[in-house]
């Protein structure tokens, strides 16, 4: 064999690699995006519970007004939010206003005694509770993208494709003392 041809060969399979690398990252890329197109369709189901169970708690709660007032506000910002980093943020502020939304309206029994209530809150419960999956779904792709750009041979080329580290959906700073502290359980 020539060293023209050995020389070609060693091209070629060099090519081959990058374009092995650069499919791998565009697919991770891909499945952390279609994860993050799931979370939204639990939000939009979110986002038509909430005004819900705003409408029902201020027939109860009508001088926690500034409460219902945020988490409203919340909502709208939720759902006027474009691009993962800018929903992410927006949806821990949201989180953080229904939590305390959650926390009002221990307040009043004869608001959780009500059925309409109860149905809603029970509906909200499973959306965060499928919430949750999603995120780990998402969190998943996305630390499997982040590894793929950061582990060698990867991290050579990902900075030349475009290719950067993408942020978790992770708790807001301002939750984390409450998921921090454990519950208190009363009888």
């Amino acid at each position: 064999m020539s060293t023209g041809i050995i020389i070609l060969i060693v091209v070629v399979v060099i090519a081959l690699m990058v374009v092995g690398l650069y499919n791998n990252l565009v697919k991770l890329r891909n499945n952390r995006e279609n994860a993050f197109a799931n979370i939204d369709v639990q939000l939009r189901q979110r986002y038509d519970l909430v005004p819900q169970l705003v409408a029902t708690v201020k027939g109860y709660a009508t001088h926690e007004r500034e409460l219902l007032e945020r988490v409203t506000a919340a909502r709208s910002a939720a759902m006027s939010a474009t691009g993962i980093n800018e929903k992410i943020a927006a949806e821990s502020r949201l989180s953080g206003a229904l939590a305390g939304l959650k926390v009002s309206m221990e307040a009043y029994p004869e608001l959780k005694a009500n059925q309409n209530f109860l149905q809603l809150q029970s509906e909200l419960a499973d959306i965060e509770n499928k919430l949750a999956a999603t995120r780990r779904f998402f969190n998943s792709s996305t630390r499997e993208l982040n590894n793929a750009i950061q582990t060698f041979p990867g991290n050579i080329f990902a900075g030349i494709f475009g290719f950067h580290t993408e942020p978790m959906f992770e708790i807001a700073t301002e939750e984390r003392a409450a998921v921090e502290k454990a519950p208190s359980i009363q009888f």
